[in-house]
């Protein structure tokens, strides 16, 4: 893939999605922030971006995220897992769901491979979310 890259718009997200067998769509756009939906093979998720101009673009900041169904963990366990990772947090929304997001602040500067970089990591984020989630007693007594 060629051509014009900037992380602050949601549309090169999309774009680099494509590229990953993945496919991306804005779903809302709002005063300055834009929410984009993502769907893979196996999974699907939702993308924030932040901070945007009025155009929807030069956003400042993103953030994944993907709530789970399995309501296993108590509060105390998902502070628990926030306390193993440095990139990912969980959190649990009003009606109890597990959620697990990641963001990163944007620039001008980032390039295609710091997205992916960004994807990657967040790849990572749901992996672990869903090995904690399967028994989260056991993968906090082996946390780091």
């Amino acid at each position: 893939m060629s051509g014009p890259f900037d992380a602050r718009d949601p549309a090169s997200l999309v774009a680099l999605l494509a590229t990953m067998d993945a496919k991306g769509e804005v779903s809302r756009t709002g005063d300055n922030d834009v929410a984009v939906k993502v769907t893979a093979a196996n999974f699907s998720f939702g993308v924030q971006y932040v901070d945007c101009n009025a155009q929807g673009k030069a956003c400042q900041a993103m953030a994944f995220s993907t709530g789970a169904e399995k309501r296993g963990a108590t509060l105390v366990q998902l502070n628990a897992f926030n306390q193993t990772s440095i990139s990912c947090r969980a959190f649990q929304d009003a009606a109890g769901r597990p959620h697990v997001m990641y963001a990163a602040v944007l620039s001008s500067h980032d390039v295609r491979d710091e997205m992916r970089t960004h994807v990657g990591v967040w790849q990572g984020c749901l992996s672990t979310f869903g090995a904690f989630l399967s028994d989260p007693a056991a993968y906090l007594a082996s946390a780091p």
